[in-house]
């Protein structure tokens, strides 16, 4: 990962990062297929990430705490599963007015303001993911062109 990455994460806004990666799609010249669907894929994860970072709530896939946002933190959650956890986890902290299913501090969990899932849910919902049930699941496809995807992404941190 380039250093750059790690301060574009650490600190930057969503439109910022996205600029960022589409820079470098461009610069690469990637083909107009990946190009079409690493932006908003990113989009998807960082409209998540980016409030939970902002408000120092920041946790990996399987709940630990994480004191920053980075690359390899942000491709942890562009696991396709991962994702759909992250939003159904969003949706049920909104429901709550606070923080769930993360092993931060309790009263670090009881500051959580809800996150828009616009975004998030839009995203997934053109790849099929079932934002009703959870434990219903997508098509193993969807979940083979996003780890395409993350490559792409990964070869461009």
């Amino acid at each position: 990962m380039k250093l750059e990455s790690y301060e574009l994460f650490k600190s930057a806004d969503i439109q910022t990062i996205l600029q960022t990666l589409e820079t470098e799609l461009k610069n690469r010249n990637e083909s107009p297929f990946w190009r079409d669907k690493v932006v908003p894929f990113s989009a998807a994860i960082l409209s998540v990430l980016i409030p939970l970072r902002d408000a120092n709530m920041l946790f990996s896939p399987e709940g630990v705490p994480q004191s920053e946002l980075t690359p390899e933190l942000f491709l942890r959650w562009s696991d396709f599963l991962s994702l759909k956890t992250l939003a159904f986890t969003i949706q049920k902290s909104n429901e709550a007015g606070v923080l769930l299913r993360t092993k931060l501090d309790e009263a670090t969990c009881k500051k959580y303001e809800s996150i828009d899932l616009e975004v998030l849910a839009d995203y997934l919902a053109r790849y099929t993911v079932n934002l009703e049930n959870e434990s219903l699941d997508f098509p193993i496809s969807n979940y083979n062109l996003h780890q395409g995807v993350s490559n792409v992404i990964k070869s461009l941190l």
